[in-house]
């Protein structure tokens, strides 16, 4: 009977707009034909139709695309940034007020410091060096917009060795092919990883339409390789010849690449990482190639595109970019998903799924309301009784029109005030649904009455939702961006930087900041009469960053303030009676205390022993430059006189 099927999947809560669902269940070829590419997998064409559908939203040209499904009356349709502002809502309180990389154990301020604790400061600071280099602040924001618009942002990484560093790029999700497996979780880290997009034709070039992917996949450590030619021309990378063969041995053994070690039981070769305590038999592959769109034929995706038609690129340094391989035991890239994917599944949901129809329906409130306001500025007029002609006329009314009305006349206005105040109180009303279904109260958005709120208590319970709203996103993000730290902390080891000597691996974490707005004046009071009682400065200290004081480093700021602890340094001098403890608390370098000299008294005149005593105190101290005779001399002398 040819009933159509309910098929629910992750994009399935787009089924309602006809131009992404037809009768099919297919999207509109015309509205999205790069889903519809030869090369795209089938599962990947909702996806990358959701992604363009979502990005029309956030740019006020959605109905551009309705237009091209059909709808008659799409370009009259009014779209005021609605959902490009809850965008930046949301986004703005996932990533806080600022974005801090912190290691466990690096802020320790207990004395000096043990083994671990120094390896942790030395891994944060240098972290924190490569942010500031890589500006990480503006990479984040330019993931995380992604991530909260259409569900999914990715980061890739890679050593770059002019820079000395790793560098990090972000990239749209619609350019990300992950191979995911299909008897296994989704959700599982993929072993093969493609990055592709067309490049349209460049005819003042000579260039065709083009099809460009990158590809990273692990796979097992094969026989050096360098860069070479084929028989096409084509640069390619070719096996290094094998050495001799020893005597006895049938086969002569694969040329290896430095550092690699061929295991004669197994045939594997196998790799000490420095990052890794056992030795492993698994390397990371690059591949970068380029192919003409007229030859790639037959049935074929991204995955499996013909390597015998494909132009691979060469890198600066003159490697070619031929299954590459990069001398690492892991994929570069990290996909952040906006929420928590469902079991078994690999993809994220946009902040705008669950209120898209909300902002269709204020959409359409705002298109009536301003043709309502056109009418109520300009009302429409009628005349009865004007005796012009027969049947009625329409005449133009404006400013300063003097009409002159025989007896019995009459001109009515038609009042559409009413109506226009009905369809802005409609809007209000859209406006607090989607808020309620986005779970942003109106004071999160900027748009609350503060006066509704007499207490922070009362302000805290209004936040509830969003608070649980902003703790699942951001436990969707805490295990990819410490994934992140880890791989760039492994770049650096494998790039040989000469600041990475020596360190090992630490588990980096990318602190969020605070965003709900914070009584300053309570935390202070929390934090002076709970200090070294109840909690530690170190964690007083953060109390305050999060409540939004300027302080950048725990560690520095406790410094300072033991620095200025005069009265507790006094304390502890009268304690102790050391002065180099004095000088480690207050962060200066004090001498010891000199020992005092002893004590010589002046002789008594005709006392012998006396004068025995100093004679013999000034012939062990020659510095006294004075003998016992001229002491005599002057003693005499100061009698006489």
């Amino acid at each position: 009977m040819g009933l159509r099927e309910v098929v629910i999947h992750a994009w399935s809560w787009l089924n309602y707009k006809p131009i992404y669902s037809n009768d099919l269940g297919m999207p509109n070829r015309r509205a999205f034909p790069e889903a519809q590419a030869m090369w795209v997998p089938a599962e990947d064409e909702r996806r990358l139709a959701a992604y363009k559908l979502l990005a029309a939203y956030d740019n006020n040209q959605a109905a551009e695309l309705a237009a091209l499904g059909g709808d008659p009356g799409a370009r009259d349709r009014r779209e005021f940034g609605d959902p490009s502002t809850l965008i930046e809502t949301v986004m703005a309180h996932v990533l806080g007020r600022e974005q801090t990389i912190t290691v466990p154990g690096a802020e320790n301020d207990d004395g000096e410091p043990d083994a671990g604790e120094a390896m942790a400061a030395r891994v944060q600071e240098l972290l924190r060096d490569w942010a500031e280099d890589e500006l990480l602040p503006m990479r984040i924001q330019q993931a995380e917009r992604k991530a909260v618009s259409l569900g999914d942002g990715v980061y890739r990484l890679a050593w770059e060795p002019g820079k000395n560093r790793p560098v990090l790029r972000v990239h749209d999700p619609g350019f990300y092919y992950p191979v995911l497996p299909e008897d296994g979780d989704a959700g599982e880290y993929p072993t093969r990883v493609h990055f592709a997009w067309e490049l349209p034709e460049d005819t003042r070039r000579g260039l065709k339409a083009r099809l460009r992917r990158i590809t990273y996949e692990l796979d097992w450590i094969r026989p050096a390789t360098a860069p070479g030619v084929d028989q096409a021309g084509r640069a390619v990378r070719s096996p290094l010849p094998a050495e001799p063969a020893a005597e006895g041995e049938e086969l002569p053994p694969p040329p290896l690449t430095e550092g690699d070690f061929l295991n004669p039981d197994s045939g594997r070769i196998s790799r000490q990482y420095a990052w890794n305590d056992a030795p492993s038999y698994v390397t990371c592959y690059l591949t970068d190639a380029i192919w003409e769109l007229g030859d790639v034929k037959g049935p074929c995706d991204v995955d499996s595109l013909p390597l015998d038609k494909a132009q691979f690129a060469t890198r600066g340094d003159g490697e070619v970019l031929d299954h590459l391989d990069l001398l690492i035991d892991f994929l570069p890239v990290v996909h952040v998903p906006n929420t928590v994917p469902s079991a078994e599944e690999h993809w994220g949901q946009s902040t705008l799924a669950k209120v898209l129809q909300v902002l269709d329906e204020l959409a359409g409130t705002d298109t009536d309301s301003s043709k309502a306001s056109a009418t109520t500025g300009s009302p429409i007029v009628a005349i009865a009784g004007g005796g012009v002609g027969r049947g009625a006329q329409q005449r133009s009314v404006g400013p300063g029109t003097v009409v002159e009305l025989p007896e019995g006349g009459r001109m009515d206005t038609i009042n559409t005030a009413p109506q226009l105040a009905e369809l802005r109180n409609q809007v209000h009303d859209l406006k607090d649904r989607a808020a309620h279904v986005a779970r942003i109260p109106a004071v999160a958005m900027g748009a609350g009455d503060p006066s509704q709120f007499p207490s922070g208590f009362a302000l805290q319970i209004a936040l509830g939702p969003l608070d649980s709203l902003i703790g699942s996103m951001r436990l969707a993000r805490a295990h990819k961006y410490k994934l992140l730290l880890k791989m760039v902390q492994r770049l650096f080891m494998a790039g040989q930087h000469p600041d990475w000597a020596g360190v090992t691996v630490q588990p980096a974490e990318l602190a969020f900041g605070t965003y709900t707005p914070t009584d300053k004046q309570a935390v202070l009071e929390q934090v002076t009469s709970g200090v070294d009682k109840v909690f530690s400065r170190e964690t007083a200290v953060r109390m305050l960053m999060d409540a939004g004081f300027p302080i950048n480093d725990v560690a520095e700021e406790i410094q300072r303030i033991e620095s200025r602890q005069f009265a507790a340094a006094k304390d502890l001098a009268d304690a102790t009676g050391d002065s180099g403890a004095v000088g480690d608390f207050l962060g200066l370098d004090l001498d010891p205390d000199p020992v005092a000299p002893a004590v010589v008294l002046p002789a008594t005149p005709g006392d012998q022993a006396a004068d025995d005593a100093q004679a013999a105190a000034a012939d062990d101290d020659p510095a006294e430059g004075v003998t016992s005779d001229n002491r005599q001399q002057g003693q005499a002398r100061g009698n006489a006189s």
